[in-house]
């Protein structure tokens, strides 16, 4: 039995999700994107698994970077999250205008960011639409362990189910 698309589409966006900017990078060229497809998934060691369309640009560097950051940000301050959902500007010292630094990878963590952890990817799997990168945590900060991290709730941002105009 099919599912209806929008019960499908409904359900889904009702799983709780962590909202966050993924930074990546490969040569010279960095990247951040928004992204809600974010769990830890192993202990020993730490494993941290997201999942990333396969045409979005974060894909192509994480890819070749091997590497990723997953930057968790304030829940009062959602609106950088748009500004993420396309590939961003970059300027040497920001990206859409939000100062970045290199992690212990390269990939870029940002100064504003609550925490972030920084990952090699240690295994990827092919999922259809998109790809689990899972990464190994490498490096980590907290900036701010008072504050409550983003999540989708925080926003009117819908992601999942199945894709819009299929």
């Amino acid at each position: 039995m099919a599912v209806d698309d929008e019960l499908l589409n409904r359900v889904t966006w009702k799983i709780p999700n962590a909202l966050a900017l993924v930074g990546s990078r490969a040569g010279d060229e960095r990247n951040a994107m928004t992204t809600s497809w974010i769990t830890q998934l192993a202990q020993e060691p730490v494993l941290i698994g997201v999942g990333v369309d396969n045409d979005a640009v974060t894909h192509r560097l994480i890819t070749e970077g091997g590497s990723f950051t997953v930057n968790l940000w304030d829940a009062t301050d959602t609106k950088v999250f748009v500004k993420f959902s396309k590939p961003a500007t970059d300027d040497g010292a920001t990206l859409n205008g939000r100062a970045v630094r290199a992690a212990t990878t390269g990939a870029p963590v940002f100064d504003e960011a609550l925490a972030w952890v920084d990952c090699e990817v240690r295994h990827t799997l092919d999922l259809g639409s998109h790809t689990l990168f899972v990464g190994e945590v490498v490096d980590a900060s907290i900036r701010d362990d008072e504050a409550r991290p983003a999540s989708m709730n925080d926003t009117r941002m819908k992601y999942g189910g199945v894709r819009r105009g299929h």
